[in-house]
């Protein structure tokens, strides 16, 4: 069964990296125990301050999660897969116009 496993930003550079999830073709995925983590990381990878071309890259991130299944999912499906594995660690009801938050989980 696919599960959540970590918080991740994706980001669109333009380029091609290896070892990226499986259906990130271009752009890179930053994880991290919270998103505040990836982007502090990111962060280090452009250089900040960010320069013109690391706040075009910043403009274009998109929250999500890492899965045990190597795919970058974004917030809402990040809520049916943790939903769907019994990951939320409480019983508050929550918002899929939202989606996952990574404390919902941990």
């Amino acid at each position: 069964m696919e599960k959540i496993l970590c918080a991740a930003n994706y980001y669109q550079d333009g380029m091609i990296h290896e070892h990226q999830p499986k259906n990130i073709s271009n752009g890179f995925v930053v994880c991290g125990r919270r998103h505040h983590n990836c982007i502090g990381t990111f962060a280090q990878i452009v250089g900040f301050p960010y320069t013109d071309e690391g706040l075009k890259i910043r403009n274009t991130e998109v929250q999500g999660f890492l899965t045990t299944d190597n795919l970058f999912v974004d917030r809402k499906e990040a809520l049916k897969i943790a939903t769907n594995a019994k990951q939320i660690n409480h019983n508050v009801e929550l918002d899929g116009n939202v989606g996952l938050i990574s404390e919902d989980l941990y």
